[in-house]
């Protein structure tokens, strides 16, 4: 699980990048706790839908502005996103595990 913070934009996401990489080489996918969010762009947008594409990735308590945001791209068509980090921790627990490459 991952809980980044803070302002996620083009010019702050590069760790996030690095520990999302990580953690779907490791995992295959991850939790991305973003309750403590305050501003995210179309940069971070990008990185969630371009991880969904690859790997499992369940997006726990979005502030109300990303859901928004989420909503109006159609992203929150196809994205797995959870109201709460617990309904997230309980989809991943019900999930079928990966499939090892």
């Amino acid at each position: 699980m991952l809980t980044p913070s803070g302002q996620l934009d083009e010019d702050t996401l590069a760790p996030l990048e690095r520990e999302i990489e990580a953690a779907v080489t490791r995992h295959g996918g991850l939790i991305l706790d973003a309750s403590d969010i305050t501003f995210s762009d179309s940069v971070f947008l990008q990185l969630v839908v371009a991880t969904h594409q690859r790997a499992r990735l369940h997006i726990a308590a979005p502030p109300t502005a990303m859901r928004r945001i989420f909503s109006i791209t159609g992203a929150d068509m196809v994205l797995r996103i959870h109201p709460t980090l617990e309904s997230a921790l309980a989809a991943c627990a019900q999930s079928p595990p990966l499939a090892e490459a």
